[in-house]
């Protein structure tokens, strides 16, 4: 015969009340520590704002950009400029920005005349001629002039007045923000560009595309998946590759170049 035990029937039941009073509080899983329940709600905008926030940290993978090119060229230029011809070398420098250290131009008027109406500032890789390729890099205005703040890629260059040119000019105009190319004349325009280049003190990239046996150039500015502006011509095929500007001020780094 078994006798139970009034003190023990008194503390099973406080412990039982205790129990059914927090189920309301917290969610207790079997291995797992209790912890207080919080609601959550996972909705497609709270998805998107930490994608993009990642996306934000995550720098930009160039190698995914080459077009199955193989890397031809590297430079962040923490070893210096040696491996670039410029048009003035005083128009051109080397300086840090914080720890890093950039390419950039101190002046806007050259020292360098082009004999056709064409760039002043004009830096070329030592060395290299392509007919193909992606060229991708980082760039800052360093002073807003206005309507034709702006930086400039170069490629397929011949000669000083044979090559083509990037004008990436803040407010597009024949003379500003189009694809040109300048042929013992004074530069045109390939292009009708219409839209705007947002410059601001801050860093961009920039993504020039080649492909020689289709005639087409496509321009990137920040969306490296959708051109700023695109052409197609066959005026020139293999040539030297460079950075620069018509007569503004830039700071560059981190310049890659695949090819073929």
């Amino acid at each position: 015969m078994s006798h139970s035990n009034p003190c023990l029937q008194l503390t099973f039941g406080l412990l039982l009340t205790v129990a059914h009073a927090n189920v309301g509080f917290s969610q207790v899983v079997e291995g797992e520590p209790a912890q207080d329940a919080v609601p959550t709600t996972t909705t497609q905008d709270n998805v998107a704002d930490d994608n993009a926030a990642d996306d934000d940290k995550k720098p930009l993978d160039t190698d995914q950009q080459s077009r199955g090119m193989p890397l031809v060229f590297s430079d962040d230029f923490e070893r210096g400029a040696d491996l670039w011809d410029t048009t003035d070398d005083s128009a051109w420098y080397l300086h840090k920005d914080g720890e890093n250290q950039v390419f950039g131009l101190n002046k806007r008027t050259s020292d360098y005349q082009p004999k056709v109406r064409s760039p002043h500032n004009i830096a070329l890789i030592k060395d290299i001629e392509l007919s193909d390729f992606v060229l991708i890099f980082k760039v800052r205005s360093t002073k807003d002039t206005g309507d034709h703040r702006d930086c400039c890629a170069f490629f397929a260059h011949q000669d000083p007045t044979n090559f083509y040119y990037v004008h990436l000019g803040a407010k597009p105009d024949p003379a500003s923000g189009q694809i040109m190319i300048v042929k013992d004349e004074p530069r045109r325009p390939l292009t009708e560009n219409a839209k705007l280049v947002p410059w601001d003190d801050n860093w961009h990239t920039v993504k020039v595309i080649r492909d020689s046996e289709a005639g087409s150039i496509e321009v990137y500015f920040d969306d490296m998946e959708n051109p700023h502006m695109k052409a197609v011509d066959k005026s020139f095929g293999k040539g030297r590759i460079g950075i620069g500007s018509f007569d503004d001020m830039n700071d560059f780094d981190d310049v890659k170049l695949y090819g073929n």
